[in-house]
């Protein structure tokens, strides 16, 4: 196998506020990778650093009284001592308000305005009377207006990805003051995109850059049609890099963010006599960047758009992940799931969240879920019960492996194949199979043990030689199975070096036995998680937010406008509610009746071919080409009703006041096609 050259990023988190477990899957996930090709023996780098510009920042800078720089020095410290705490090792972590990132911004800024990309134009946007402040994207909160997704951050619905302007959010809200913002004009600079059209949809669309759904999903919602303008500019007041010939404009965060991931490496390479151009402008570079769904159209086309621009490597791979919800549902200040770094290391072993997170990780973009009765039993079942207590079941008979290897029943050799199938499975991210594959090797080896008794054999003077052979068996196949799960438990490979007295250092190590050297005596290597452990965690996150439900309050500040006109119907009995069949549908097929100012006819899936035809009111308001595969929520039952144009099997449901105030009602992810509305 042939060395390779990669060079590793994960989002740079925003300098605004702490860790929290949802921020450590991208991080731990990244780390693992990094660490097993490491073990592969492969020459491989871990780029990070803070994400430390814009009007957030500012802001949280004026609270506290100090300067941004020192804000950004006191999170950045914070931040790397959180990552540390989970074993998560960086080989350079930086920050995006360096020199040496204003001096790559100005390299490729130069670069885009020499292909002609730039472009000035008059911009609305949105300012807070109150702050009296231009509002930044992630200030600004609203209904989508793609999908109408309530409290949605002003620049991405988390919903349904789509990327817009925060002045086409539906009802939007300051999050600094609570009030209405006003539409005001400043100008702004834009990145041309749509000449970039041909190079970015050949980019998306061949090769193994993008997993296959996120290159679908690229195709059907924005390269079947003109790329939108890139708004990169922000007028002052504003923390971050002035624009060269510009004076009073910044560049846009999402401008000089991800070129942070560049002058990261570029500082790494300094500190360790390297060539830059090795890095970032050679062939023989693979660059992997690992980022949250919620952030997928910058990074597949907006930097890519800006690093062939420049003539900078493009990435081999973007690998995206899903969010975290806890117990089925978002993280929640109240309800003591919204946890932060710190507290999960002060209460669990870090090493039981990196194993978890693994188990539950697989190479979609499906959602992960910590389920915290699943997280107890999954731990202390297979960590502690199974690969450990092969260790603690064996190492304190014996002080020195056999000189040779004993007959096992070919569960070593079983073993050493298993590794091509776990290394290719790492490679791909799907740590999800790879753990179950790793936690079928120490059921079998768990059952030698069991079978060999060797806690018997230790009490027969004339069992010695036996014993020290199915101990060196054991051993061995403990070994293998750490060798396997170090990207994932590096604190467990360290204590197991420590045990036998050998460094493992090669994937390739789990192919020969280890024999006739020195068992250490036996330490305690993990214990089992309590419950209690778990409450005490949750309980802490609790009392850090006493006063979410107040804060929410203001936060949305939710109008009673509605209600107030349409107040609600009388009770109706559940027998009565449940005559109602809501299902899940899926929209195939939408077109305008043109006989008529209101209506789409509509065709809908159930799923298994089964479809029905539907007239709505909602001409002018939704355009027929955009509602094609959205999932809706559907009255079934309905009594057909014909229609001067045909006939309508159902009900399409949409909540709001009618005319041009019309929003569908579409279920969370992971809904198919079917499915009753409970």
């Amino acid at each position: 196998m042939s060395q390779r050259q990669i060079l590793v990023t994960a989002g740079l988190p925003y300098a605004n506020g702490p860790i929290h477990i949802g921020h450590l899957v991208e991080y731990l996930q990244t780390d693992i990778w990094v660490r097993f090709q490491k073990l592969r023996g492969h020459r491989c780098i871990y780029i990070c650093g803070d994400d430390t510009h814009g009007t957030a920042i500012m802001i949280s800078a004026k609270r506290e009284g100090v300067s941004e720089e020192e804000f950004i020095a006191k999170i950045q410290k914070e931040h790397e001592a959180d990552f540390a705490a989970f074993g998560i090792q960086f080989d350079n972590y930086s920050n995006t308000n360096t020199e040496k990132n204003r001096t790559l911004c100005h390299e490729i800024w130069t670069a885009l305005k020499e292909a002609n990309l730039i472009v000035e134009e008059d911009v609305d946007q949105l300012f807070d009377p109150e702050a009296g402040t231009f509002l930044a994207d992630r200030f600004v909160k609203g209904t989508c207006p793609q999908c109408n997704a309530e409290d949605q951050n002003g620049d991405c619905c988390e919903k349904c990805l789509t990327t817009y302007s925060p002045t086409e959010l539906i009802n939007p809200v300051s999050k600094l003051s609570g009030a209405t913002p006003e539409l005001r004009t400043a100008k702004h600079l834009f990145v041309q995109l749509e000449k970039m059209h041909s190079f970015l949809e050949e980019w998306t669309q061949s090769g193994d850059h993008l997993q296959r759904e996120v290159s679908n999903y690229l195709k059907g919602h924005f390269l079947g049609k003109p790329l939108r303008n890139w708004d990169v500019s922000r007028p002052g007041p504003y923390f971050g890099f002035e624009i060269p010939d510009h004076p009073d404009n910044f560049w846009y965060v999402w401008f000089d963010a991800p070129i942070g991931y560049i002058s990261s490496a570029q500082e790494w390479c300094e500190k360790n006599n390297e060539n830059f151009d090795d890095w970032w402008k050679s062939d023989k570079t693979e660059v992997h960047h690992f980022i949250g769904k919620d952030i997928t159209y910058f990074h597949t086309l907006f930097w890519p758009a800006m690093l062939s621009t420049a003539g900078f490597n493009l990435p081999q791979k973007v690998h995206i992940h899903g969010f975290l919800t806890v117990d089925g549902e978002k993280m929640s200040k109240s309800k003591g799931t919204f946890i932060k770094a710190s507290t999960c290391a002060k209460h669990l072993n870090p090493s039981a969240i990196r194993y978890y997170f693994a188990s539950k990780l697989g190479a979609k973009l499906d959602d992960l879920d910590l389920n915290q009765q699943e997280l107890i039993a999954k731990v202390n079942s297979d960590i502690v019960g199974k690969v450990v207590n092969l260790a603690s079941r064996s190492a304190k008979f014996v002080t020195e492996l056999s000189q040779e290897y004993p007959d096992d029943g070919n569960l070593f050799e079983e073993a050493s194949t298993a590794g091509k199938s776990i290394a290719q499975l790492y490679e791909a991210c799907d740590y999800n199979s790879a753990m179950r594959e790793i936690m079928v090797l120490a059921d079998k080896a768990n059952k030698f043990i069991e079978n060999a008794k060797p806690w018997e054999l230790r009490k027969q003077e004339d069992q010695q030689q036996k014993l020290q052979d199915i101990c060196t068996v054991a051993l061995n196949l403990f070994r293998q199975i750490v060798i396997y799960l170090s990207p994932v438990l590096p604190q467990l490979k360290e204590q197991t070096e420590k045990l036998l007295n050998q460094k493992l250092t090669h994937w390739d190590d789990a192919q020969q036995p280890l024999l006739g050297t020195s068992v250490s005596k036996f330490k305690h290597m993990m214990k089992r998680i309590e419950e209690k452990q778990v409450q005490a965690m949750i309980d802490e996150s609790k009392e850090e937010a006493p006063n979410e439900e107040a804060a929410q309050q203001s936060e949305f500040n939710d109008s009673g406008e509605a209600l107030e006109k349409e107040p609600l119907t009388e009770e109706c009995h559940f027998d009565d509610f449940m005559k109602v069949d809501l299902r899940v549908v899926r929209i195939i097929e939408a077109k305008e009746v043109e006989e008529s100012n209101k209506l789409l006819q509509l065709t809908v899936s159930l799923g298994g071919g089964v479809t029905k035809n539907v007239f709505a009111g909602m001409k002018g308001v939704y355009k027929p080409e955009e509602m094609v595969g959205r999932l809706v929520i559907f009255c079934a039952n309905l009594a057909p009703r014909k229609m001067r144009f045909g006939v309508s099997e159902g009900m399409v449901l949409a909540a709001g006041a009618g005319g041009k105030e019309i929003y569908l009602l579409t279920p969370d992810e992971n809904a198919v096609p079917g499915q009753r509305v409970h």
